[in-house]
């Protein structure tokens, strides 16, 4: 078997990875559960292949997660619930059905709009399905979302219809109610509680990072390279001085964290 540009051939070589007998014994051990791991870490992958800019591994990265929709369309198909035809089938019907400004008569051409459209038209494929006004403002929002994307994704849903603060300074008051709590807690030597605390101190920051305009996600992921850059910095001049970190001060290691910071915004770096 030749690989190829058709993705005919992809569903055919999944598919005898899947024969019993013939196929491959892992491919033909897994379950909708077992790869769900594997399908979450793809997802990640083509993320952070975007993040770093390199469009090259990006390709490979696409070309996984695809994998892991043919993958599960295969044991659809073998349980007779849909095929990976039926997966193309459904998306170009949403596709369609949902933008009707490009494919119909509707009007609709700012960026608002369509979002307005769009929200309208998800409303009604709801209530199409049962799922109406009476399961909940907060429905639909998975829960295997990562917390930050999901706690953002119930935040949009709850603005949408109106509970949300209009002040971006009102968010961050609460963010200050918090961190008193979590410093109330601690002085009450209630661990348990200062964490509990500071879950709530995090879904206000998911909050502020909203009303910004901006994704907790991407915010966390660059504050994180930033630590680690920061940190090999500090680990390459300690290195210079013939010490490991674990060799060094505390205040040592502040003070080179500083001058790390210093030099990043000498050269124009946040």
């Amino acid at each position: 078997m030749k690989p190829s540009r058709d993705i005919n051939r992809l569903i055919e070589i999944m598919a005898a990875l899947r024969t019993p007998g013939t196929g491959c014994p892992w491919d033909l051990e897994q379950t909708f559960d077992s790869i769900v791991p594997y399908t979450l870490e793809e997802a990640y992958e083509v993320a952070d292949a975007i993040a770093r800019g390199d469009l090259a591994h990006l390709k490979d990265e696409l070309g996984d997660l695809l994998l892991q929709v043919v993958f599960h369309a295969r044991m659809a198909q073998e349980q007779g619930v849909f095929d990976f035809g039926d997966v193309v089938d459904a998306i170009t019907t949403k596709l369609i059905r949902r933008h009707p400004h490009v494919f119909a008569d509707a009007e609709g051409r700012t960026a608002e709009a369509v979002k307005g459209l769009w929200e309208r038209i998800k409303a009604e494929e709801r209530a199409e399905r049962g799922a109406g006004p009476e399961a909940g403002a907060l429905a639909g929002v998975p829960v295997a979302l990562p917390a930050l994307t999901r706690a953002l994704k119930l935040q949009n849903k709850a603005g949408d219809v109106g509970f949300d603060w209009n002040d971006t300074r009102a968010v961050l008051a609460k963010i200050r109610e918090e961190a008193d709590e979590i410093e109330a807690a601690l002085d009450a030597q209630d661990e348990a509680h200062a964490a509990t605390e500071v879950g709530d101190l995090l879904f206000a920051v998911v909050n502020l990072a909203r009303h910004l305009d901006a994704d907790p996600e991407g915010l966390l992921r660059d504050a994180s390279r930033k630590f680690e850059r920061r940190f090999a910095s500090i680990e390459r001049t300690l290195a210079a001085r013939g010490k490991t970190p674990k060799e060094a001060t505390l205040a040592e290691m502040d003070a080179l964290w500083d001058a790390a910071k210093a030099a990043e915004k000498a050269g124009g770096q946040q």
